[in-house]
């Protein structure tokens, strides 16, 4: 009987519901994950912090080797402008000067055996100050050798200019000192008993010598002193008379191109004076062909006058 009471009892009890077994099993699980998180992350915080000191430690000497050749460099570009500029020059050899004194201070910051991270900033601060005067100076000579090429472009301009205008003066100088020549008059002459008397004759048979008489007008851009006026005779057919025995010869005229001239009359001026009946002769040994004479004068390579004589 008493055993059937059991059986009866056991029959009665009902087992524990599986929720709650899953729900405690879990609630272990959250707690030893979570503690296993805290020392976890706890360990990667020692891990960062040692890291951090790490880098620290280490970036106190790189910065500082970093500072040092921006410092190095900045010094360098500006010996480079002190070079191009004495006033800049000058302005950087001023003991009591704001670069000095900021040089100076760098110099010292950087010079620290055990620098602080401190210190450090401060002097990159500094460095930065540095660099950015030493830019605008390096901008300043900049504008200032801009300024001196535009200079010496307008000066190369203006002395060209200049030159033009002087190149301009001295031709129109010479133009002004050209010789002018008035009163043209060609004479046919006829030598009689062995040339003692000179008869004006028209008559080309009869001519012995042309003889051109003519004024030298007064001139006062031209210095005194010998002056050469070229004549040139062609014939009736247009061909130059020319004998190299009675002074014939080739010049040039103010373009540069040869002037092949008949004879040539050297006069000797005075500034500011005319001359009058001024003449030169031309005798040929061959007889003279009736017709037109042309004779051309030129004087410093222009011509100054022209005529023409009709034998008959």
């Amino acid at each position: 009987m008493d055993q059937e009471f059991n059986q009866s009892e056991s029959a009665n009890i009902a087992p524990a519901p599986k929720s709650k077994y899953n729900k405690l099993l879990l609630g272990v699980l959250v707690a030893s994950l979570a503690g296993n998180g805290y020392l976890l992350v706890t360990k990667n915080k020692v891990t960062e912090q040692n890291t951090f000191l790490i880098n620290e430690n280490t970036n106190v000497n790189a910065a500082k080797d970093t500072l040092q050749n921006q410092y190095d460099a900045a010094l360098a570009r500006l010996d480079d402008l002190t070079g191009k500029n004495a006033a800049l020059d000058q302005m950087v050899k001023d003991k009591d000067g704001e670069l000095s004194k900021l040089k100076s201070e760098i110099k010292s910051l950087l010079g620290k055996k055990n620098a602080s991270i401190a210190d450090l900033k401060k002097a990159q601060s500094l460095i930065g100050t540095l660099r950015s005067k030493v830019k605008t100076y390096e901008e300043r000579i900049a504008e200032l050798e801009k300024a001196n090429t535009t200079l010496t472009s307008e000066n190369s301009n203006l002395a060209k200019a200049n030159d033009s205008v002087s190149g301009e003066a001295a031709k129109l100088k010479k133009l002004g000192s050209v010789l002018h020549i008035s009163n043209i008059k060609m004479e046919p002459i006829n030598l009689k008993h062995n040339g003692e008397k000179e008869v004006e004759t028209t008559k080309a048979k009869h001519v012995d010598l042309l003889r051109i008489v003519f004024d030298i007008d007064e001139n006062k851009i031209v210095e005194s002193g010998t002056n050469e006026i070229f004549v040139v005779i062609t014939d009736p057919e247009g061909k130059l008379l020319s004998n190299a025995a009675y002074g014939s010869g080739v010049s040039t005229d103010a373009d540069g191109n040869s002037l092949n001239y008949t004879v040539v009359k050297r006069v000797n001026l005075e500034k500011a004076q005319k001359m009058t009946n001024v003449s030169v002769d031309w005798k040929q040994d061959s007889n003279y062909k009736k017709g037109s004479y042309a004779i051309a004068f030129y004087n410093a390579g222009y011509k100054i006058g022209s005529g023409n004589v009709i034998l008959k």
